[in-house]
């Protein structure tokens, strides 16, 4: 492709066949637009210079970006008022397809499963679909692991290109507040868009709760196709200034959970299978037997019912049915089988909310004590650190606190703030042994649940990654016991 089929922000005479994109220049080939990115740490205008001796012939950059004289000949320059967008754009062009259909969810809590819940049941109605997001790409016959919630924008691309490429014309894939508000989805061709929640994350990154609106707001405002539809919980506090946001473009909305227009919740009854669901869409009554733990994975169930509703030309009568037999992602209050006596439970629970969601959750199916083991992450936002602790202090029987990802910060300050509010808390910093002690003190009828990692492979300590699996943590102190 040529620039100029690319980006109508560059006019000039010399228009250079773009043969690939890079925004990293150790990756920058023959034919490469170099895209100069500004970040936190770094700002991509220092590698220009590298970018063009490794064959770049276009540079994309911020509008002021000063260029040294040597370099004036030898690429063209596109200035943007903002580059990220322009990005975006640029690489869904040069990529070219998606699938046709594509729905993204958005949310503090809840959008893995509601993108694995969605990807499902489009499988159950007989189509070639996918998931994308925290954990991987998975669907169709591809399974590819995944570290971003939301990849950069150029992976992003390409991934939707090769997706479609492979047949997958259902998409389902999560929004994160970062990946919105850095532009990576802008040129993702949303055909429906959802909400789950909004609570308490990221506030290093984005300082406020306001800011942090208006970033997952994007995908309404912006991003969504004008003909889109939106799903929106109508049991948050955000529901109308979103539903606001859906009616001044025009968009169809449908709204879930017990103020839900099209999809109201009735009642939810724990029972040993999971739960008793009643609810009507579109005044049609329904019972289901959803076989998930906790109030939460309902609302999950039901977003994904309404995303899959929204470009189906359906009542959903024909979809409900399918809800029974949906199974939870993996890291999902995923249940750890074979404890002689107790049940044990792995979460990625690492909010205030989501901790109180599980906690809430498995109380109902809890005959003895309530077990929780939880810590915070370092490099992150601090002042969620004491409310994680207070709500495992206030709301099971036994809590330890213990390390999660501390990256570069001291774990044992990270405990420490913990820990003032939750002063009946056992500590054990060292994680393997903080789930051994769990796991070893269940009687009959406790559960426990492991929060805060879930699915995740690694632990992060410093500039490392250490090998670490929840999962497979509990099976080895179950099995210790077995012995």
């Amino acid at each position: 492709m040529r620039l100029t089929d690319l980006t109508e922000l560059y006019q000039g005479d010399d228009n250079p066949e773009i043969k690939g994109i890079s925004s990293d220049s150790r990756k920058v080939r023959e034919g490469h637009l170099f895209v100069a990115l500004s970040g936190v740490r770094d700002d991509g205008a220092r590698y220009i210079a590298d970018a063009i001796r490794h064959g770049a012939v276009a540079v994309l950059c911020q509008h002021g970006t000063v260029f040294p004289p040597e370099q004036d000949i030898t690429a063209v320059k596109v200035f943007a008022e903002n580059p990220r967008r322009e990005l975006a754009h640029i690489a869904a062009k040069f990529y070219g397809q998606q699938p046709e259909t594509l729905a993204v969810v958005t949310g503090t809590n809840g959008k893995t499963s509601t993108a694995h819940f969605t990807q499902q049941l489009w499988e159950a109605m007989g189509f070639k679909a996918a998931s994308m997001g925290t954990l991987g790409v998975h669907g169709g016959g591809i399974h590819r692991e995944g570290t971003l919630t939301t990849p950069d924008t150029i992976a992003l691309h390409a991934e939707l290109a090769d997706l479609a490429a492979a047949g997958i014309t259902h998409l389902a894939m999560e929004g994160s507040s970062h990946g919105l508000h850095q532009s990576r989805l802008d040129g993702v061709h949303a055909t429906v868009a959802g909400f789950t929640n909004l609570s308490r994350d990221h506030l290093d990154y984005h300082k406020t709760m306001d800011d942090y609106l208006i970033a997952k707001a994007h995908l309404f405002s912006e991003i969504l196709n004008a003909d889109g539809v939106s799903v929106l919980n109508a049991d948050i506090p955000e529901f109308e200034e979103l539903n606001r946001r859906c009616g001044e473009r025009g968009c169809k909305v449908i709204s879930y959970g017990y103020q839900g227009r099209t999809i109201q919740l009735h009642a939810v009854t724990p029972n040993p299978e999971g739960q008793l669901v009643s609810f009507t869409v579109n005044g049609t009554p329904h019972e289901i037997q959803l076989p998930l733990v906790g109030e939460f994975q309902v609302m999950n169930a039901l977003c994904a019912l309404g995303m899959v509703m929204g470009k189906a030309s359906s009542d959903g009568s024909e979809i409900v049915p399918h809800l029974e037999n949906l199974k939870g992602a993996p890291g999902r209050l995923q249940y750890v089988a074979g404890h002689p006596k107790g049940a044990v439970y792995v979460d990625y629970a690492h909010t205030p909310d989501a901790l109180e969601n599980i906690l809430k959750a498995l109380r109902a199916h809890t005959e003895g004590r309530l077990v929780c083991i939880v810590g915070c992450g370092g490099d992150r936002d601090a002042g969620k650190r004491p409310v994680m602790g207070k709500i495992a202090n206030d709301m099971a029987d036994m809590v330890i606190i213990t390390d999660d990802n501390p990256r570069t910060e001291n774990p044992e300050l990270i405990r420490r703030a913990m820990l003032s509010e939750a002063a009946g808390a056992l500590e054990i910093g060292d994680r393997a042994k903080a789930i051994q002690h769990g796991v070893s003190g269940l009687e009959k009828g406790d559960v426990l649940v492991i929060a805060g990692k879930g699915h995740e492979q690694g632990q992060l300590i410093g500039d490392k990654t250490i090998p670490f699996d929840d999962v497979t943590q509990a099976q080895d102190a179950i099995s210790k016991l077995s012995n």
